[in-house]
């Protein structure tokens, strides 16, 4: 003869690893939706903002040191290295007037800074997509150097 209740002893523990499991799912799956859904965007966002804004800052050096100093019949052409992609996405630098910008598809990242060119520059204009072969021509024109920037 049995005891009472000996079914029910048997099933107590399967029960209990079962609740025990199903608790440690969840906490995962928690912390996972916590993590990806605001912490990991937001560090990889600020970390984008930080490179884009070095990025740019070293080009827009890498620009100005390609001017010759007083050079009037001159031509150089330099390479530029810039990262393939910032957060993991691909982007564009381009020239706005005397400004160097950085357009990223994510509207947290966002960089752009102003050249410091003696006045003798006549112009400055190009544009830069990333992945491409990123160079700064400087030619020498009637009215003062002009800078172009080609991928």
């Amino acid at each position: 003869m049995r005891p009472p209740g000996h079914r029910d002893r048997a099933t107590s523990p399967v029960v209990g690893k079962a609740l025990e499991a199903g608790l440690v799912v969840l906490f995962v799956g928690l912390l996972t939706s916590t993590l990806f859904g605001n912490v990991v965007p937001a560090y990889r966002a600020a970390a984008g903002q930080e490179l884009a804004e070095r990025t740019v800052a070293g080009a827009a050096d890498r620009i100005e040191g390609s001017v010759p100093p007083d050079a009037r019949d001159a031509t150089v052409r330099r390479r530029v290295d810039l990262p393939d992609t910032i957060a993991g996405a691909a982007y564009r630098v381009r020239v706005d007037g005397r400004w160097l910008v950085l357009d990223h598809p994510d509207p947290r990242i966002e960089a752009s800074t102003r050249f410091a060119f003696p006045d003798r520059v006549a112009s400055v204009r190009g544009t830069w997509e990333s992945g491409g072969e990123p160079t700064v021509t400087v030619r020498s024109a009637d009215d003062g150097p002009v800078v172009v920037l080609r991928s």
